[in-house]
């Protein structure tokens, strides 16, 4: 898995887990509007907008698929990109897909899209006739293809 998506997701190695990124004391209010790393919803109205409960929440968690940022109080807050992740999580779990293997395919297809972003820069590097700077060049070529899987 990328640095990208570990430090999206969690920052842990298992896969897909999403933490939220704390927001910054400086920024403006209104840019928390767009951001959708913020964590701005509660368990509750995380679970009431997936129509699911908050152990459904807590399970994604557990699975170490998730892991929403806590409030001073200690209470779970998501992100909206938290909350794509977990309707993702529903649909495969709605569908009789167990969840270990539901945040497994959900970690595969992130892993899929971003591997296709960086195909797709690099072809676009390619077209202009730039070579890839060699950043990228060695990342590829040092990648651990167990890592993938």
């Amino acid at each position: 898995m990328s640095d990208l998506l570990r430090g999206r997701l969690s920052g842990s190695s298992k896969g897909v887990v999403v933490q939220a990124k704390s927001g910054s004391a400086d920024s403006n209010p209104n840019d928390k509007f767009d951001d959708e790393d913020y964590p701005a919803y509660s368990m509750g109205s995380a679970a009431q907008i997936l129509g699911t409960t908050p152990g459904f929440l807590r399970s994604l968690d557990e699975a170490k698929l998730l892991m929403p940022q806590r409030s001073e109080g200690g209470h779970r807050r998501y992100s909206r990109y938290q909350l794509r992740i977990a309707a993702r999580a529903r649909e495969l779990v709605d569908r009789g897909t167990a969840l270990d293997a539901a945040c497994r395919i959900i970690i595969l297809e992130d892993q899929l899209a971003e591997a296709q972003a960086v195909n797709a820069e690099l072809q676009r590097r390619l077209d202009d006739g730039r070579a890839p700077p060699s950043d990228d060049a060695q990342s590829l070529n040092s990648a651990d293809p167990g890592s993938l899987l």
